[in-house]
Parts: C-alpha cells; sequence; structure tokens
C-alpha cells in the first residue's frame, strides 16, 4: 500500500499538516507506554510481592525486548510494508497486550498475575517496539526536501508530544490505581492505544509515504553489507571495503549502507545514557517510596507522580533550547556536541542521587519533592541526548535507511537497559547480604553508574572531533 509522494498538505515554508495526525497519535502512544511502564515498580513489589532487585531487573529486561524489536520493525518497514502499513497493523498487538495486563486483576494468585505480566509486556514490548522506528522516520518523511530546515522543530514538536502524554499518564493513572485498582490503571492506557491508533488512521489519505524497498527493487543496509563481506576477497589492493559491492548493486544503494557504518560507531556509545535514564521508572522511583509524599489538598504527590516532572519539565526546556540555547552558541551547538554534554549531565544526576540515598539510609527524613533536583538535571540532559539523537539520527541517514537507522538508535536504549539488568544481577549476586538481593537502590551503584558514565562521556567527546557529518548544516549547528 503506497501512496503518492506528493500528497503534502502544505506549502515548502509551511508546517505539513499531515504531520499534526502523527503527532497526535504519539501523545496517545506515549500515555497508553508511560501510564502503564509507571505503575510497575510498585506493582511488582506490592502486588506481585517481589523483592526491589527482582522489580529493577524485570522493568529493565522489558525495555531490552521493547527497544530490540525495532530492528524487526524496520526490517519489516523498509523492506516489505513501508512505514504506514507497520505502524498500523503492529498497533494491534500494543493493544492486546495492555488488555492482558488489565485482566490480570481477574486472577487471585500471584503465580497467574505473574504469568499475565509477563505475556502484557512482552506484546506491548512487540507492538511498542516494532512501531518505534517507523513513527518517527514517518514524521521526517512528511517534509519535501525544501522543508528540511523545519525538522529541528518537528523533531521538537514530536518530543514535545511525547511528553504531553507521559505527563497526563504520570499524573492520572496512580490515581486511578489508588480509586479503582490495577485493573483499571492498566486498562485505561489500553483505551488510550486504541484511540491513538485510530488517530494515526484518520491521516491515511494525506499522508506521504515512502514505498519500501521490495517495490523499489533496491538492497537494504544488510543485503549490501553481507555482500561487501561475502566478496571482500575479489577486492583490489586498492579498493575499500564496499567497493566489491558495487559489481551488484548501483552507487545510490551502496552509498546509503556507507552512511550506516559511521552512524554506529557513534551510537556504540550511547547505551551507558540509557542505563541511566531509564531507572527514573525502576531505582528512583523504589528511593521514591522510601520518601514522604508531598500533599497538595487531596492529592498525594508520591513516588509514581513525581515521575511527571520529568516530561513537564521536557515541555518547558526544548522550547528554550530551540529557540535560544542552540541559536545562540551557533556552531558551537552541533548535534554531537549537545549529546556529549547531556551524557556529563546525566552522570551528574546521579551525584545527587546517590547523595539522597546516602541520606535516606542514615535516616535523615525527606520529602518526595528532593528528587526534582536530580530530575532537572537529568531532564536537561535528556533534551541535549535525546532530542537531538532523533533529530541526528534521521538528517545522517540515507533516505532508504531511515527507519533502519532509527532501530539501531533505539538498539542503544535497549542495550542500555540491558546493562542495568547484568549489573544489577552480578551485583546482587557479589554484593548482596542475605539473598543477595536489593543492592540496586543504593549510594555505592548510584556513584558506579555516575563514574561510568563519566568516562564513557570523555571518550565520546574525542570520537565527536573525528565524525564527519553527511549534512552539511547539522556541521554548522543549524
Amino acid at each position: 500500500m503506497s501512496a503518492p509522494a506528493t500528497s503534502n498538505l502544505a506549502s515548502p515554508a509551511g508546517f505539513p499538516k499531515q504531520a499534526l495526525f502523527i503527532l497526535g497519535n504519539e501523545a496517545a502512544e506515549r500515555y497508553s507506554y508511560y501510564g502503564m511502564k509507571g505503575i510497575l515498580a510498585l506493582y511488582i513489589t506490592n502486588v506481585l510481592l517481589k523483592d526491589k532487585d527482582y522489580s529493577t531487573s524485570v522493568i529493565h529486561l522489558f525495555g531490552f525486548v521493547n527497544y530490540f524489536m525495532p530492528l524487526l520493525g524496520a526490517w519489516v518497514s523498509d523492506k516489505f510494508w513501508g512505514r504506514y502499513r507497520t505502524i498500523l497493523w503492529i498497533s494491534l498487538f500494543y493493544c492486546a497486550g495492555h488488555g492482558v495486563l488489565a485482566l490480570s486483576d481477574l486472577f487471585q494468585t500471584v503465580d497467574a498475575k505473574v504469568w499475565c505480566l509477563f505475556a502484557g509486556l512482552g506484546l506491548i514490548a512487540f507492538g511498542s517496539g516494532g512501531i518505534k522506528p517507523c513513527v518517527s522516520a514517518f514524521m521526517g518523511d512528511q517534509f519535501s526536501p525544501e522543508q528540511r530546515h523545519l525538522l529541528p522543530k518537528a523533531y521538537a514538536a514530536f518530543y514535545w508530544c511525547i511528553n504531553l502524554g507521559s505527563t497526563a499518564a504520570f499524573l492520572t493513572i496512580p490515581l486511578v490505581r489508588k480509586e479503582f485498582g490495577y485493573g483499571w490503571a492498566f486498562g485505561i492506557p489500553g483505551l488510550a492505544m486504541g484511540l491513538a491508533t485510530f488517530v494515526f488512521w484518520l491521516g491515511t489519505r494525506h499522508y506521504t509515504m515512502v514505498p519500501p524497498t521490495a517495490q523499489t527493487k533496491t538492497a537494504g543496509f544488510f543485503q549490501v553489507l553481507f555482500f561487501a563481506l561475502e566478496h571482500r576477497s575479489d577486492r583490489k589492493p586498492d579498493q575499500g571495503f564496499w567497493d566489491s559491492a558495487r559489481s551488484r548493486f548501483s552507487e545510490a544503494e551502496v552509498d546509503a549502507a556507507r552512511s550506516v557504518l559511521p552512524i554506529l560507531g557513534i551510537f556504540a556509545l550511547l547505551p551507558v545514557f540509557w542505563a541511566l535514564f531509564d531507572q527514573t521508572f525502576s531505582t528512583w522511583v523504589l528511593q521514591g517510596e522510601m520518601m514522604a509524599p508531598y500533599l497538595i489538598g487531596n492529592y498525594s504527590i508520591g513516588p509514581e507522580e513525581m515521575l511527571s516532572a520529568n516530561p513537564i519539565l521536557v515541555m518547558i526546556l526544548i522550547p528554550i533550547m530551540t529557540m535560544v540555547v542552540y541559536p545562540l552558541f551557533g556552531r558551537l551547538a552541533t548535534p554531537l556536541r549537545r549529546m556529549c554534554t547531556g551524557m556529563f549531565l546525566a552522570a551528574f544526576s546521579f551525584v545527587i542521587v546517590a547523595w539522597l540515598q546516602q541520606q535516606l539510609d542514615a535516616g535523615v527524613p525527606l520529602s518526595i519533592l528532593w528528587q526534582i533536583v536530580p530530575y532537572v538535571v537529568l531532564t536537561t540532559a535528556e533534551v541535549l541526548f535525546s532530542t537531538t539523537g532523533l533529530e541526528f539520527a534521521f538528517r545522517e541517514a540515507a533516505p532508504s535507511m531511515k527507519s533502519t537507522i532509527m532501530s539501531f538508535w533505539l538498539l542503544t536504549v535497549a542495550l542500555g537497559n540491558l546493562l542495568v539488568t547484568g549489573i544489577t544481577t552480578v551485583a546482587g549476586k557479589v554484593l548482596g547480604t542475605g539473598g543477595g538481593h536489593d543492592v540496586s537502590v543504593t549510594p555505592a551503584m548510584f556513584l558506579f553508574y555516575a563514574g561510568l558514565t563519566f568516562v564513557v562521556a570523555i571518550v565520546f567527546s574525542v570520537i565527536c572531533i573525528f565524525y564527519r557529518y553527511r549534512d552539511a548544516e547539522a556541521a554548522q549547528g543549524r
């Protein structure tokens, strides 16, 4: 299924109106995802009666699968279905996963609830992960070459909608959970995902759709790469790695494949950032449970509600960064420099969290509002790192490789979550006492992550010096 690539609803200088359907879809989809994820940590410890390390490991294992699945989604999208159909059909699995979690409330035994948890999370990971590289790339597809100057604002708006949806989820779903139980708390996000799919479908006739390579008969990244590897012995002494592939593939196909490897070299060091950032859903929530909730009238701000601090801050910071800070710094604000700064700030946020945990372990009573301090630092890091990373990935990738590149970007998130699961498991066995549990929420572990990220950020800053941008405007900080 494809539509003419001339269906853009705006003039070259204007914002494509069909992008509004994608933005609406993203806001509703993120409401469903974060509404579910925000209540997972305490659900696992308080309802399923598991320990903190188990909860941390499950959440980050889910994160790994969720962000690993984009490799499959990108392959299906770029090779066979195209981005539109991939998003539409895989979203149905997403809705089913939420339904399984909601139905877990009907079972009385913990074992049955655990089975529902893993089945539901598995479907959600398949659905959410499968559409991830396609939605962000599909957003970029709506902009004609004459509108490329609007991409930074487009991805800022895209990220703003992500955080609008997550803010609403963090503020409402915990309240639903307290008033009506986990059945409704998991069910309402499922309804939101159904709404997201419907909103996306409404824009069908307006979208610009890039056909998959099966229709265009062009080769994908792995086809060209594996051919070059298989025929590396055919190269002449003065030829480069990709030259052997030119005997079978066109110059455009080889050039598109070549665009991927330099980007992957940059991506190799990114997982450590996500290892820190995604702990806001696990160790930060578990730390917040040890703090005193803050009351605003009858509304209680606890660890789950505190998650809303991140998206609220993002919505405030994105316009400031995009319209004030980046233009102010001009050429100094290149994408990779912004991302590097974000890594350093993420490390510093965990130094603050380690100090807070030290105070709690010493018996000092702390209000949940103390977590705002590290949230401000980490959210600033996120805006510098994540919004820029989406823009960087799309601008540097060749047109036929955009979903593939987005999938590799998301794979860095998967590896970051897997890193947390691995570190938690090993540390629990080596450093844990008694049963070897609950080392994940300790000052030592928070400082370990901070130190690791400081080191990686230094290495990343050196590598970025030698990177050569494909997009000339990105090299100028525009």
